[in-house]
C-alpha cells in the first residue's frame, strides 16, 4: 500500500516536471511570431489590479449588475426584516428600502456613490429584470386566488368588495378634478387621468392581506374567510376596470377603448374556456412532483408568456396576461404548489426586489419641496383612506357584520402594499402620472399598508376579546418539532384526565413558524403537515383539541400574544434538552418560563413510551403547588403515582393522600433523606415530575442526567 502511494506521487510529479516545461517552452517560442505591428506587455503575466483596468472591470454592464443585485437584495432583506420586528408586512421593509436607494435619501445625502451604483444607462437593465419578476410575481398571485372560496360567501363579498371599489373609486376621480389642472401630464386627457386616479384609490393588494390574516391566526373565522374572499372578488374586478383604463388610454380614445375591451374579452374567452381545460388535462396526467416532468413545466411557461404578450400586444398590459395566466392554472392545488415551488424563490427573492428599488428610484420625495405640495400629499392619503376603509366599512355593516368585524375588513381592504406599486408603475410609464403625483401615490400605498396592523391592535384594545374567550379552563399546548405536539398531547390527557375535565376545559395546539416569507398557500401545507400527528393522537385519546398556527420572525412575541388572549390555566412547552441553554431556542423557552404570569410546565422528552409510572419530586414546602397536579393525575385511568418528599418525615399536607388505608388509591408517599436521592436509580418511571427550583438545584448533577423524561412546573 505504502509502495503505491509514492508511486502515485512519482507519477504526479513527473507531470508537473513534463508538462511544465513544456509549457514554458512553447510560451518563449510563441514570441518569435510576436510582430512589430502588434504591441504586446513584456510580461503577459503581469497585471496591475488598481488601475483603470480594475476600475473599467468594475463598470462593466454585468459587474454592475451583480453589484446592484447584491446592494439591492442585502438591503431589502435588511428592512424586510427590521420591519418584520415591528409587526408590519416584509413587502413596507422593501418598499422602504426602494426609496432609501434611490433619490430620495441616497441619491441626496451621497449622489457620487448613487450615481456610480446606479447610472441612467443601468437603469434599463433593472427596469427589464423587475418587469420579468413582476410578471412572475402577477402569475402567482392568480394561481392563488381560490375560485372555490369566491363562492362561499359571494353575496356579502361582491357587496363589500365592489362598495369598497365603487367609493373610493368616485373620490379618486373626484379629488382628480382639483389634481388636473396644476399636476397631470400634459396630452392627458381628464378622461384617462380621472379614470386612473380612481382604479388606483380602490387597489387592494391581496397577496399582503392573505397573509396579514394568515400570520394574525384569523384564517378559519368568519372575519378571515369574508375578507379574503373580498380581496380576491377586489383583485379580479379592479384588474378587469384597470385593463379597461389601460385599453382607452393605449388607443386614445373612448371608442378606440372599446375596440381594445372586445379585443381583450376574446382573449379572456380563449383563456378560460380552451386554455383552461387543456391545462387541467395535463394536470390529471401528471399529478405528483416525480410525473411533472420539465417539458411540462416548460409548456406552463409558454403559456405565460404567450398571455403576457398578446396582452400586451392588445393593449390591456403584459402584467395582466400573466395574472390571467396564474388564475387559469388548474384547480388542483399540488400541481399549483408544484408551480409555485419553481417558481417563487427566484421571483419573490430575486426579481421583485428590483421593482421596488426601481420603483424606489422614480420617487423622489424631493419633489415635494413646498408646503401646500405636501396638502396635497396629505389629501391623496386622505381620500384613500377614507374612500378605501370607511367604503368597505359601512357597507359590511350593512350586509350583516358587527361593528368591530366590519372595521376590521375596512382597515384590511385599506391594505395597498405592492399591487398599488404595480399600478403606479403602469400609469408612470404610460405618462398618465407625473413625478409629483407618483410621489404622492406611493407615500400613500406606504401609509394605508402601514396603518393596517396598527388598527387591527387598536380595535381589539377598544372592543375588548370576545366573552367566549374567557370561559372555561384553557392549557396552552406550544410547540416547534411536530412529534412535539403529539407527546405534549398526551401529557394534558394525564395531567387533566378527560373524565374528570371541567366542563369547559379547552386544548389549545399553538405552532409558529419562524418566518414571515411564507405565502398563505405554503402556510396551509405547512400547518396541515405540523398539526398531523397532533389529530391523530387526539383521535387516539378522544380529546378535542383546537389548533393554532402562526407565521412570525419573532416567535416568543407571538406566544405571549396568545397568553394575553387565552388567559390560558397552563402553558405546556416541549425541550429535547435542557432548559437553562444557552442555545436560541431554549433561550425562547426560558424567556417564557421566567417572564410568563401564569403556570408553565416544560417537558424535556427522553422518549417516553407511556405515561404510566410517575413520580413527583416535592424538595421543600415550595413546591406544595405540585399538589393540585398531584391530584389531578390521580385520576388518570391506569397511573402509578409516587410522591417522593425530600426529607426524613412525611409533611402533614401530603399525608391526607393516604388519610383513608381502606380507601383505594393509586398514589404512594415517600420520605427518603435528600443525600440518599442521588445514588436511586429511576429507570421505572416513565415521567418525573419537579418544580423549577428543584430543577434549578439538579440541572448540573447526576441525578439528572439519570432521570427519564422530566416535567419542569413553575408555579
Amino acid at each position: 500500500m505504502k509502495s503505491k502511494s509514492l508511486r502515485n506521487i512519482f507519477v504526479y510529479i513527473s507531470f508537473l516536471i513534463f508538462f511544465g516545461m513544456g509549457i514554458y517552452w512553447i510560451l518563449n517560442f510563441g514570441k518569435n511570431l510576436e510582430t512589430s505591428i502588434a504591441t504586446f506587455d513584456s510580461n503577459p503575466f503581469s497585471f496591475a489590479p488598481w488601475t483603470g483596468d480594475f476600475a473599467k472591470n468594475l463598470k462593466h454592464p454585468v459587474s454592475l449588475l451583480l453589484l446592484q443585485l447584491l446592494v439591492i437584495l442585502t438591503v431589502a432583506r435588511s428592512f424586510g426584516w427590521i420591519s418584520g420586528i415591528f409587526g408590519q408586512p416584509t413587502v413596507i421593509g422593501e418598499i422602504v428600502a426602494g426609496i432609501v436607494l434611490g433619490p430620495s435619501l441616497l441619491g441626496w445625502v451621497f449622489p457620487e456613490y448613487s450615481s456610480f451604483l446606479f447610472p441612467k444607462d443601468s437603469l434599463k437593465s433593472i427596469q427589464a429584470l423587475s418587469q420579468i419578476g413582476l410578471l412572475l410575481f402577477l402569475f402567482l398571485v392568480g394561481m392563488e386566488l381560490d375560485r372555490n372560496a369566491l363562492g362561499k360567501k359571494a353575496h356579502d363579498a361582491i357587496v363589500v368588495s365592489h362598495a369598497s371599489i365603487l367609493f373610493p373609486f368616485f373620490l379618486g376621480t373626484a379629488y382628480a378634478l382639483y389634481l388636473y389642472p396644476d399636476f397631470s401630464p400634459k396630452n392627458v386627457s381628464f378622461l384617462v387621468f380621472g379614470l386612473f386616479m380612481g382604479i388606483a384609490m380602490s387597489i387592494t393588494a391581496f397577496p399582503v392581506l392573505a397573509r396579514i390574516v394568515q400570520e394574525r391566526g384569523l384564517t378559519k373565522t368568519s372575519l378571515g374567510t369574508l375578507v379574503v374572499t373580498c380581496a380576491a372578488a377586489d383583485d379580479v374586478t379592479a384588474w378587469c376596470i384597470l385593463a379597461c383604463v389601460v385599453a382607452i388610454a393605449q388607443a386614445g380614445s373612448l371608442a378606440g377603448g372599446l375596440i381594445t375591451v372586445a379585443l381583450a374579452v376574446l382573449y379572456v374567452f380563449i383563456m378560460i374556456f380552451a386554455v383552461r381545460p387543456l391545462l387541467t388535462k395535463i394536470s390529471k396526467r401528471y399529478p405528483s412532483r416525480e410525473a411533472l416532468v420539465r417539458p411540462v413545466t416548460a409548456f406552463v411557461l409558454i403559456i405565460w408568456l404567450l398571455s403576457c404578450y398578446v396582452a400586451e400586444g392588445i393593449g390591456i398590459h403584459a402584467l395582466f396576461g400573466a395574472f390571467l395566466a396564474g388564475v387559469v392554472m388548474p384547480s388542483n392545488s399540488d400541481f399549483r404548489r408544484m408551480l409555485s415551488e419553481k417558481i417563487e424563490d427566484v421571483s419573490l427573492l430575486l426579481l421583485l426586489p428590483l421593482f421596488f428599488v426601481f420603483t424606489g428610484l422614480r420617487t423622489q420625495i424631493g419633489l415635494l419641496n413646498e408646503g401646500n405640495l405636501w396638502m396635497v400629499c396629505f389629501g391623496v392619503i386622505a381620500v384613500a383612506v377614507t374612500g378605501k376603509f370607511f367604503g368597505s366599512s359601512v357597507s359590511a355593516k350593512l350586509v350583516g357584520q358587527n361593528w368591530k368585524d366590519s372595521l376590521a375588513i375596512g382597515a384590511l381592504m385599506n391594505t395597498r402594499g405592492l399591487m398599488e406599486l404595480v399600478v403606479l408603475n403602469i400609469g408612470y410609464d404610460l405618462g398618465i402620472l407625473s413625478p409629483q403625483i407618483f410621489t404622492m401615490m406611493v407615500l400613500m400605498a406606504l401609509v394605508t399598508t402601514f396603518m393596517t396592523g396598527p388598527i387591527l391592535d387598536l380595535l381589539n384594545l377598544i372592543f375588548g376579546k370576545n366573552g367566549e374567550e374567557n370561559e372555561g379552563r384553557k392549557i396552552l399546548l406550544s410547540f416547534a418539532a411536530p412529534a412535539s405536539g403529539a407527546r405534549l398531547l398526551e401529557l394534558a390527557n394525564l395531567l387533566f384526565p378527560k373524565k374528570y375535565a371541567e366542563e369547559k376545559e379547552e386544548l389549545v395546539a399553538l405552532h409558529v413558524t419562524s418566518s414571515a416569507d411564507i405565502s398563505p398557500r405554503e402556510a396551509e401545507i405547512l400547518e396541515k403537515g405540523v398539526f398531523e400527528n397532533l389529530s391523530a393522537k387526539a383521535d387516539e385519546l378522544g380529546r378535542n383539541i383546537r389548533t393554532v398556527y402562526k407565521n412570525s420572525p419573532n416567535v416568543t412575541k407571538e406566544i405571549f400574544g396568545q397568553i394575553r388572549t387565552l388567559n390560558p390555566y397552563l402553558i405546556l412547552l416541549g425541550r429535547s434538552q435542557t432548559l437553562f441553554s444557552h442555545k436560541e431556542v431554549a433561550g425562547k423557552v426560558l424567556t417564557i418560563v421566567e417572564s410568563a404570569e401564569i403556570p408553565v410546565g416544560v417537558l424535556i422528552d427522553r422518549d417516553f413510551k407511556r405515561l404510566k409510572k410517575i413520580l413527583f419530586f416535592v424538595s421543600s414546602i415550595e413546591d406544595r403547588f405540585l399538589e393540585s397536579y398531584l391530584k389531578e393525575v390521580s385520576n388518570a385511568d391506569h397511573a402509578e403515582i409516587t410522591a417522593l418528599w425530600a426529607g426524613r418525615i412525611l409533611p402533614e399536607w401530603m399525608k391526607p393522600f393516604n388519610a383513608d388505608p381502606e380507601a383505594k388509591s393509586n398514589v404512594r408517599l415517600v420520605a427518603k433523606e435528600r443525600s440518599l436521592i442521588y445514588g436511586e436509580d429511576w429507570s421505572e418511571y416513565d415521567l418525573v415530575v419537579i418544580s423549577l427550583g428543584f430543577y434549578g438545584e439538579i440541572e448540573n448533577t447526576g441525578l439528572f442526567q439519570q432521570l427519564p423524561s422530566v416535567l419542569i412546573l413553575k408555579r
